[in-house]
């Protein structure tokens, strides 16, 4: 946690930019197609990874209630100088085909809703700093014919972004640290193992609730006239997790890298006030 925090504060001691307004303007819409690549590990402290290319559809809304972004959709339910109130949304990967969870069912796709507060800690100052307090909670279901509940997560985190960093005009630096909580459904579904699928390797056992882990994330944005890039890098500590008893976790960390691009094919011509 503490090299986490000392990173953290350098970035933001670090980061520069212009005099920049509350507000600027976009199009109210815009969209684009590009192509990607992930990489990431089959679950949090799986020692499978996988890397997939994949198409990007970039999508994006400014509307006053729904906005869509490199940051995903959300509902804008409030929003003022101090704090926003919205609807999130999240989710994980199917799991298969990995040696720890042989035998076992396989883990489907989940889709994780539920409202999410942000607090403007730094709204905007004169660098280009924003910083804020993000609280969500989620309820997760697997997609399938029937729905299966698992469960509860929160990840409260602090949201650092800066415009313009580093002196590099049009890229932007977005970091994010916090710890992650989940209630014994949602680690039960992803770390339990059944008496059924008990082998002299992998003891039985059954996940409790509680602590998940501390995450920190980095990510670069760069905008161009029609062309967005971005790439990501994202760890999890899983040290200390209430799950690590687990025969599941091979591992104890997490990572993820992501890098995309999108050509914007088409925009709005009417154009709406953005909060920076």
């Amino acid at each position: 946690m503490s090299r986490f925090l000392l990173l953290f504060l350098a970035l933001l001691s670090c980061g520069a930019g212009c005099c920049l307004a509350d507000t600027h303007e976009e199009p109210l819409w815009e969209y684009g197609l590009g192509v990607g690549a992930d990489a990431f590990q089959a679950y949090p402290g799986s020692s499978t990874t996988h890397v997939y290319p994949f198409p990007v559809a970039r999508i994006v809304y400014n509307g006053s209630f729904f906005k869509a972004d490199q940051n995903g959709a959300r509902g804008l339910l409030v929003n003022n100088s101090l704090f926003e109130f919205n609807i999130s949304g999240d989710g994980t990967p199917p799991v298969n085909n990995v040696r720890v969870r042989y035998g076992m069912p396989e883990l489907r796709t989940t889709v994780e809703v539920g409202p999410a507060l942000k607090f403007h800690l730094i709204p905007d100052d004169e660098r280009g700093i924003k910083l804020d307090l993000l609280l969500p909670l989620r309820k997760g279901v697997t997609l399938a014919t029937s729905p299966k509940n698992v469960g509860w997560e929160t990840e409260p985190q602090l949201d650092l972004r800066i415009r313009n960093a580093f002196r590099l005009p049009g890229w932007t630096l977005e970091v994010t640290s916090g710890p992650m909580f989940a209630d014994r459904r949602y680690h039960d579904y992803f770390y339990s193992v059944a008496p059924e699928y008990a082998t002299a390797r992998r003891p039985a056992y059954s996940a409790p609730g509680g602590y998940s882990g501390t995450q920190f994330e980095v990510g670069l944005i760069k905008r161009f006239p029609r062309l967005r890039l971005s790439a990501t890098l994202h760890y999890d500590e899983l040290r200390g997790a209430s799950f690590m008893d687990s025969p599941l976790v091979e591992r104890s960390y997490d990572w993820s890298a992501s890098v995309n691009f999108a050509w914007m094919l088409g925009r709005s011509s009417q154009m709406v006030q953005v909060a920076n």
